[in-house]
């Protein structure tokens, strides 16, 4: 009889333990898949946001000039050059020099200029 009664017990002590460890097991995967839906949802929103800017986008284009007389850089500098695009007119005046391979900001009339611009319009 003693024999038949802690068999009994141990049976169910089992079944306890088991129950209780499936019941672990199944919280711990909600849990984690929680975990994956949450931080895939957090991931998947910041990509959204950096896709969806309000910003207009910018085309950087090059226009080929002829130097008129009385024609200088910083002309070309407030026309073409606006701060928005650099950080200041000298900025846009030494790119011009770049370009078209001056050593100086010198120019004179009839001289032929690559000037670079910025627009929101797109030409293919």
């Amino acid at each position: 009889m003693m024999n038949a009664k802690t068999s009994e017990r141990r049976i169910r002590n089992n079944r306890i333990k088991r129950r209780r460890e499936l019941r672990q097991r199944f919280i711990i995967c909600i849990f984690t898949f929680l975990l994956v839906v949450t931080f895939s949802s957090l991931f998947f929103s910041f990509k959204t946001k950096a896709q969806g800017s309000d910003k207009e986008i910018l085309y950087k284009y090059y226009k080929s000039i002829v130097v008129q007389d009385g024609d200088t850089l910083w002309n070309y500098a407030c026309q073409y050059g606006e701060e928005q695009y650099y950080g200041s007119y000298d900025d846009y005046i030494n790119e011009v020099i770049c370009i078209n391979s001056l050593s100086d900001d010198k120019i004179i009339a009839g001289q032929h200029l690559i000037l670079p611009y910025y627009s929101t319009e797109f030409v293919s």
